[in-house]
């Protein structure tokens, strides 16, 4: 499935992935089929259309025809001519399939807008994002990263098989399936591993002390990462958001309830490597600083009186609290709105590097056969009317975060997220 679509992957104008989201929670965010996925830009809202499919599909091929019939630049036929002399003339007949030939005619068509964010998925790709947007996925539950040229286990999740296989943090893991794994990236490595529920995957490891690798064979079983997490630390509140799921705001109601018994000196809202998601959970966490009514986001359609004004609802139950946003280059979307909110209304302080600039809303349209259409229709803005895309947004404390920082187990970014709550 990756090779199907490399070619289109090339096309889309992506900026560069920075070194660090090669190595953050490289067990979730796996969809390099489609490159919005690689950075995560999830669609903004919330509101997917309850239509039949049939219904929603409203052109049909006499309507296409009459369409192209009225341009002069387009020959109908042409399509027909291509398929048919691919299969005629092709010198290897087994590498045609039908079906990827169809999906690739309309990933072309869509990807010609030169948008990023819009994109079709195919059947497959559609459930994996929605599989991801709840936070679920099949593998085995260990986050993997590259650290000193290594390929290593940077975590065993929890009651997880990567768990009960006895992985450990620190395994180096040298083979995948007996493939060479030593120089894969932590995104190959985890799209090697990832399978079908059920499924076996044997990985060669090397504990840490051991001087021969051992083969751990585990089996896949369906992986739940909930989308916030919470520890506290000398006094202050340390609450890590990976991504604005299905489960975002429940969780962080019941993390906020944590936080106001504790009663901690300070709060760190940690956004970086966040790609983003539902645009209404970010409205939810946002009203735990702002005054009910306040402006989180606005909404700006092609058509002006279309346009919106999300605001907050929740109430400041969290408001009290000195809070610093932790935000970096992977930090994109409704991590982007909520920073942007919060910044402009002077109730904490950004620290880290300038988030990626995704600033634009996509609606996800259900298809026939299972597949769906994610498309751009509107852009956002921040309370101010500051635009988000393309440039992001600026920390108010601009912190480099390295790969010497990385592989020495250093985090400048949080240490002064630290000092600015405790000073």
């Amino acid at each position: 499935m990756a090779d199907q679509f490399q070619t289109f992957n090339n096309q889309i104008p992506v900026k560069p992935k920075a070194w660090y989201q090669n190595y953050s929670k490289a067990y979730l965010w796996l969809l390099v089929i489609v490159a919005s996925f690689i950075f995560g830009f999830f669609f903004g809202q919330n509101n997917i259309e309850n239509q039949d499919t049939d219904q929603i599909i409203t052109k049909t091929s006499d309507t296409l025809a009459s369409i192209f019939a009225n341009n002069p630049d387009i020959d109908t036929k042409l399509f027909q001519e291509v398929w048919d002399e691919l299969h005629s003339q092709y010198i290897d007949k087994s590498k045609i399939d039908d079906g990827q030939l169809y999906y690739g005619a309309i990933y072309g068509m869509v990807a010609a807008i030169d948008d990023p964010h819009t994109t079709f998925m195919d059947p497959k790709v559609a459930q994996e994002f929605a599989d991801d947007l709840k936070g679920e996925f099949s593998g085995i539950g260990a986050e993997i990263g590259r650290k000193n040229n290594m390929l290593i286990i940077i975590a065993a999740l929890p009651g997880t098989p990567a768990e009960h296989a006895g992985l450990k943090n620190g395994d180096r893991i040298l083979a995948i399936d007996s493939k060479d794994a030593t120089e894969l990236s932590a995104d190959q490595a985890v799209s090697l591993i990832r399978g079908d529920k059920g499924t076996k995957v044997t990985l060669s490891v090397l504990s840490k002390g051991e001087n021969t690798a051992k083969d751990v064979t585990i089996t896949r079983d369906k992986i739940s990462v909930p989308s916030v997490t919470y520890k506290q630390e000398n006094d202050i509140a340390i609450v890590k958001i990976s991504s604005f799921n299905d489960d975002t705001s429940t969780v962080f109601a019941s993390v906020a309830k944590k936080i106001l018994s504790q009663n901690p000196k300070g709060l760190i809202i940690d956004l970086r490597s966040n790609p983003g998601g539902y645009l209404d959970k970010a409205v939810d966490l946002a009203g735990y600083w702002l005054e009910p009514g306040q402006v989180v986001v606005r909404e700006e359609f092609a058509d002006k009186s279309q346009n919106l004004e999300h605001k907050a609802a929740t109430g400041t139950s969290l408001r009290k609290f000195k809070t610093v946003v932790l935000v970096n280059e992977g930090s994109a979307s409704a991590s982007e709105i909520l920073a942007g909110a919060l910044q402009d209304y002077n109730i904490a302080e950004l620290v880290g590097q300038k988030t990626y600039g995704k600033g634009s809303v996509q609606k996800l349209i259900p298809l026939r056969s299972d597949s769906a259409l994610k498309i751009t229709v509107a852009k956002w803005l921040t309370p101010l009317g500051r635009s988000i895309e393309p440039d992001g947004i600026t920390p108010d404390q601009v912190v480099e975060f390295t790969l010497e920082d990385y592989n020495g187990d250093r985090d400048p970014q949080m240490d002064k997220a630290i000092e600015l709550i405790a000073n």
